[in-house]
Formats: C-alpha cells, sequence, structure tokens
C-alpha cells in the first residue's frame, strides 16, 4: 500500500480541483509512491501531532488543515509551521491536507455538521460555478453508440439524478488526410465526406482526463475531432455549508442547548433572537462570513457557523440568527468522517483517529 493509493480514494470523496484557489492541499510533505506503515488522521498538524504519528507507527498524516499554507522561503525552525515541517521530514513522515476541497464536498464537513446536528432533507448553501465541462465531439454514425457509452463510463453525462445525458444530432463531416495521414475511413488525399453524429456531454471539471482518456481510446479516427469547454452552470453538489430542516421545529433556547450538548460547547456567541421557532438551518463549518448574505436569502432561521466579527452580527437585520459556535468545535468532527471513511474501504490497515485536541483557544 502506497500513499497515492490512500489519496486516490480521499480524492474520490473531495476532488482537489474543487478545493478554493487560495488554498493549498494535497501532499504537502513526503512522495506519493513511498509504503505506509499507518495512517494518523487529525484536524490540523502540529509537533504533539508528529510526536502522536512516531508513537503509533504512522507515517501519513491525514490532516483538514494544511500545516504549509503560504509559501516556505526557510527551514531553520523559528516558527511553529517551520518546525513541524522539518520533525516530519527527520522522521519520514507524509502530510497530506484536504481543507477546502472536503469543505466543498456534498459529503463533506458541512455535511457532518447536519449529521450531528440531525438535520434532514439537506442541500449545499453556496453552489460552486465554473465545475461543469461539456464535451464535443463528432463520429460516424454506425459508431455513435459504442462511443457515446465510453464517457459515460468515465462518468460524463450526469446531471443530477439523471445519468447518461446527452445530445445528438446527424450531420456531414468532411476531411482529406495528407502524404503521412492514414485515415480509418476513406483514402489519403481525397476527400471524404462521412455521415456523423454529433455527440455532446457534460462532466465535472475533475473526471476531464478520464473522459478524454477514454474519447481517445475508443474513437475510431486516427484524429479526433473534438472540443471542451467550460460551463457557468453552478452544481448543485458542490459548494460551501448546507441546509437541511430539523424534524421538528423547536424554540431557540431549545435550539441552543442542541447545539452545545451535540458540540460540546462552553458558550456561542449569537445575535439578537427573534422568538421564533428554528425549523430551517444553515451550516458551515469554519470561517463562514462570506455566506451570511446567501443565508438570508433562502430563508433559513439559523446559520450555524464560526468567526464571525462584532460587525457580520449587525448583518442579521433580524431576519435571520446567526451563531457562532467556534471554529475547532464547527470542526472537530471531520477527523471522524475522514476515519470512517478510509476505513470502509481499507478494513485490515490501521486508520488511527488523533488523540490530540489541537484547537489553539481555551475559555474560562
Amino acid at each position: 500500500m502506497i500513499i497515492k493509493n490512500i489519496t486516490d480514494h480521499i480524492e474520490e470523496l473531495a476532488p482537489l480541483a474543487y478545493a478554493e484557489g487560495f488554498d493549498n492541499v494535497g501532499l504537502l510533505v513526503g512522495n506519493y509512491n513511498t509504503g505506509i506503515s499507518g495512517i494518523l488522521v487529525t484536524l490540523d498538524t502540529l509537533e504533539i501531532t508528529i510526536d502522536e504519528a512516531i508513537e503509533k507507527n504512522c507515517n501519513l498524516i491525514i490532516s483538514f488543515h494544511p500545516i504549509i499554507f503560504s509559501g516556505l522561503k526557510k527551514l531553520t525552525g523559528s516558527t511553529y509551521v517551520e518546525r513541524v515541517v522539518m520533525k516530519a521530514i527527520k522522521n519520514d513522515i507524509a502530510i497530506y491536507a484536504i481543507h477546502t476541497a472536503l469543505d466543498n464536498s456534498f459529503k463533506g464537513v458541512s455535511a457532518k455538521m447536519c449529521d450531528v446536528i440531525g438535520l434532514k432533507n439537506t442541500q449545499v448553501l453556496m453552489p460552486q460555478k465554473g465545475n461543469i465541462k461539456k464535451l464535443t465531439t463528432y463520429v460516424p454514425v454506425k459508431d455513435a453508440d459504442e462511443l457515446r457509452d465510453s464517457p459515460f463510463i468515465a462518468g460524463a453525462g450526469n446531471i443530477g439524478n439523471y445519468e447518461n445525458c446527452s445530445f445528438n444530432m446527424e450531420g456531414k463531416g468532411t476531411y482529406k488526410g495528407n502524404e503521412d495521414s492514414n485515415p480509418t475511413i476513406g483514402e489519403k488525399g481525397n476527400l471524404h465526406i462521412e455521415k456523423e453524429t454529433f455527440i455532446s456531454v457534460i462532466f465535472e471539471k475533475h473526471l476531464e482526463g478520464k473522459i478524454v482518456k477514454a474519447l481517445f481510446k475508443n474513437h475510431p479516427y486516427e484524429e479526433v475531432a473534438y472540443d471542451i469547454v467550460s460551463l457557468d452552470n453552478v452544481h448543485q453538489n458542490i459548494g460551501m455549508g448546507m441546509i437541511g430542516e430539523l424534524d421538528e421545529a423547536m424554540d431557540e433556547a431549545h435550539f441552543f442547548k442542541l447545539l452545545k450538548n451535540k458540540f460540546h460547547l462552553k458558550s456561542i456567541k449569537h445575535s439578537a433572537l427573534s422568538g421564533n421557532k428554528i425549523k430551517k438551518v444553515a451550516v458551515l463549518g469554519g470561517s463562514g462570513s462570506f455566506a451570511i448574505e446567501q443565508a438570508k436569502k433562502t430563508g433559513v432561521d439559523i446559520f450555524v457557523t464560526s468567526d464571525l466579527k462584532y460587525h457580520d452580527f449587525f448583518k442579521a437585520e433580524n431576519k435571520i440568527v446567526l451563531a457562532d459556535i467556534g471554529h475547532y468545535e464547527s470542526e472537530q468532527f471531520t477527523k471522524n468522517l475522514l476515519v470512517d471513511y478510509l476505513t470502509k474501504k481499507f478494513t485490515n490497515f490501521a486508520i488511527i483517529l488523533s488523540e490530540k485536541n489541537t484547537n489553539p483557544i481555551n475559555y474560562i
């Protein structure tokens, strides 16, 4: 078992292509071809995390937050980031971070928050744009059915609850091969007219490599005519935050008690209470102030997130209740999510949940 086997599986849950542009995800320290002795899953990678990995014979750390966020210009041990990286390298421990790729996953951080609260009928709060692409190609009519199946098998043609979606239209294609050509249909040097089927399918952008490989493998022509364009359509299952509903509406005091119990909270910062029942809830793990306006637009009763500043609470405008439960607290179950996910795939391999509390914030 090598690191690449593990990370490939993680990226089925949270493709790195959907991480935010500012982020730093993937393998940060180590080599993908390194054999694995054990895996430690954590929220943050600190020096105590490296010590725990050494103690438990784990040479791969799967971390939610990236220890290297911006560029490192030196390694002198003068900062906690440098010390972690140096210690990991010295002890041959690889570090892989998933961060906002998992934030944007339909089964990621915010989905886990929904599970903990008990929300149903979940959907993405802020769907991402630019994650859908369209492939168009042209193939002889007699080969259309077989060729169409190849991108479907590779993952193309899925729209919401529908699969194998495509658009097809018949027409005439022309080509004339030069002296170096070897046409499968027609003769080089002569203009050839072929009855062709125009095939168009959409796909998620992280699948582009697989889609193009399948197209070239199965297309009958020596030279494959195709084009790929990015669409502005939002992807309803990729994006930040989630919306869900409680089985039964409850008063605000009861809901805050539920939050404290489920997330092990000592306190919750919140905007003015409305006195209304809580039924529809928005959540976003980690810093979520950027999603306040979107939460208001969706008509939720409360938005549960973290890292809200003083002036953020004014944005509630008596239209919504804002609840700041803490950054660590909102993401604390992420490592459990990853352990559960990996354990189901790799049943005979040591995947260990970190026992270290890496929350840098303390309360009195």
